[in-house]
Parts: structure tokens; C-alpha cells; sequence
């Protein structure tokens, strides 16, 4: 079962600090560049765009990795 997420759903994630929360911005699936990292995403494995509620910072996230809050 894949995870779907939608533009402004709360999310979280873990970190190497701890877990993080933040909100989708949109779903990536095509690749992109996410400072200066290349975000290897398709439309057969899309990626989610999340910023980070405590920091406002942008990170390519596998839905896997994203649980709802």
C-alpha cells in the first residue's frame, strides 16, 4: 500500500536530531535539485516536499519516511 499525502497535510519525519514535523508542499515526481542536492524522484517513485515547522527549511522526503500528524 503506497502513502499519499496532499499539499498542507502535517507531517513528520525523522532526523538525526529527533523527529521533526513540518507540512507537505506539493509531490515531486520529477527530479529536482533541493540544495544542491539532486532529488531523484518519478512518477513511479514520487517524493514529497516538505518544509520543517521549526526551521522553514525544504527536504525531499520517500513516502515511506512521512507519517501523518
Amino acid at each position: 500500500m503506497r502513502r499519499e499525502f496532499e499539499h498542507g497535510d502535517a507531517v513528520s519525519w525523522d532526523t538525526s536530531q529527533g523527529k521533526t514535523e513540518g507540512r507537505v508542499v506539493r509531490k515531486q515526481t520529477s527530479q529536482t535539485k533541493i540544495k544542491g542536492h539532486i532529488v531523484k524522484a518519478s512518477a513511479e517513485n514520487p517524493q514529497y516536499i516538505v518544509e520543517s515547522d521549526k526551521s522553514g527549511k525544504r527536504a525531499a522526503h520517500k513516502p515511506e519516511e512521512l507519517r501523518k500528524v
